[in-house]
């Protein structure tokens, strides 16, 4: 939720924000990603296989349009990005029954 509530302020301030601000914040999203996906793919982690192929597979999404955020940056580009935080952040909140 941090990653997506740095993102959402950059989004909702974009023309008052700095470049180096912006940087920031997709490098802080970048790395929760990073942390991810090494945990997803590590021998260790019991998730089914599915599961942690589904994971890298938006892992590597978010990785490619974050560069293509950085390459030709624009806010509403943002919106991926702090959709998929939001809602992976809410699954892993949830509690199975």
């Amino acid at each position: 939720m941090k990653a997506a509530a740095r993102l959402q302020l950059i989004k909702d301030d974009w023309e008052e924000t700095s470049f180096a601000e912006k940087d920031e914040a997709l490098a802080y999203n970048r790395k929760l990603w990073t942390i991810l996906a090494t945990s997803i793919t590590s021998p260790e982690n019991e998730l089914p296989q599915d599961i942690k192929n589904n994971l890298t597979n938006l892992a590597l999404f978010i990785f490619k349009h974050t560069m293509n955020v950085m390459i030709d940056p624009a806010p509403e580009k943002l919106n991926t990005l702090i959709s998929i935080n939001r809602n992976i952040a809410e699954g892993l909140r949830s509690r199975p029954d």
